[in-house]
């Protein structure tokens, strides 16, 4: 039986609950194998990539962020795994003998640590990697959000007790990814390796619903209505590629009936509108089921 793998942080806006709607768009080109080249130029959580790497046989696959630390960690489980598990494992049995307030003092120390130095560029770093992956199970919601500054700055969250070191799923993680190369690059970079037998899943962030439900600062940069545009603009340029395109992102028709920003910046390509659950939300109440968009540059027969 295929083992299988899930995520290995939790992050807004992830596809896990969308993997069947989204799988139901899939080009059938993709399907009956003529698509080799698998792009996924916003990767965050990785659901998506995941579950295309379990389903079907890729030649070439390239993943993209400009989350610098996100990136380094994909590349460590890639590489280095073991020690990754070693270190998380260490995290995960000091944090969890401690109580609330212990636990409090040692998440805003390790997030005082993850903040005090940069990765530089083309840098890998293992202990990075495991402050990323403690800081995403420990914080609160999972969410990662940034400051101007590019300071991680979300509090600590509530778990009672979380898994730090989730080492079966890693260690799988890792030998799925092999053949995956991760870039910290825009997601222009995606045109370099486009062709007839590719397929590109554009997942940004969304735009906001309302101006208080966005988690667009993953960075330091917000992504807003000019860089959706810019995106759009690209969606177009790449599809002249003939490499078949998806795109996700929010339907603002939820709140506003007229607003038809998206039937406008992607005038002559496929809007579908399909629905998921929201996974993060400081809300309750506001988890419920809300429609989203799924755009392609196909139709499938």
């Amino acid at each position: 039986m295929q083992e299988k793998v899930r995520p290995f942080v939790k992050w807004a806006g992830g596809k896990s609950g969308l993997l069947n709607q989204i799988n139901n768009y899939l080009p059938n080109d993709l399907k009956n194998g003529k698509i080799k080249c698998y792009i996924e130029p916003f990767v965050g959580g990785g659901a998506v990539l995941i579950d295309i790497l379990q389903r079907f046989e890729m030649k070439r696959v390239y993943a993209f962020d400009i989350n610098h630390e996100l990136i380094n960690a994909y590349n460590v489980i890639k590489n280095d795994v073991d020690e990754l598990v070693t270190i998380l494992s260490i995290l995960q049995k000091e944090y969890l003998k401690l109580n609330t307030e212990e636990r409090r003092e040692y998440y805003y120390n390790e997030r005082k640590k993850y903040n005090s130095y940069r990765l530089t560029e083309n840098e890998t770093s293992v202990f990075k990697a495991a402050e990323f992956i403690f800081l995403n199970k420990t914080c609160f919601n999972g969410l990662y959000r940034v400051n101007r500054k590019g300071d991680f700055n979300v509090p600590m969250g509530t778990y009672k007790n979380p898994t730090i070191c989730d080492e079966e799923n890693l260690k799988a993680l890792s030998r799925l990814i092999q053949n995956v190369e991760f870039k910290c690059v825009e997601y222009t970079e995606a045109l370099k390796y486009s062709d007839e037998n590719t397929f590109v899943y554009f997942d940004p962030p969304y735009r906001p619903l309302n101006i208080t439900s966005g988690f667009t600062s993953y960075t330091k940069d917000d992504f807003d209505d000019d860089d959706q545009i810019a995106l759009a603009n690209f969606f177009e340029e790449i599809s002249k590629t003939k490499a078949k395109l998806m795109l996700s992102n929010s339907n603002p028709k939820n709140i506003n009936k007229n607003d038809n920003f998206f039937e406008d910046i992607y005038k002559g390509f496929n809007i579908n509108v399909v629905y998921a659950n929201r996974c993060i939300n400081s809300k309750a109440t506001k988890r419920g089921a809300i429609s989203e968009l799924l755009i392609t540059n196909y139709i499938n027969n």
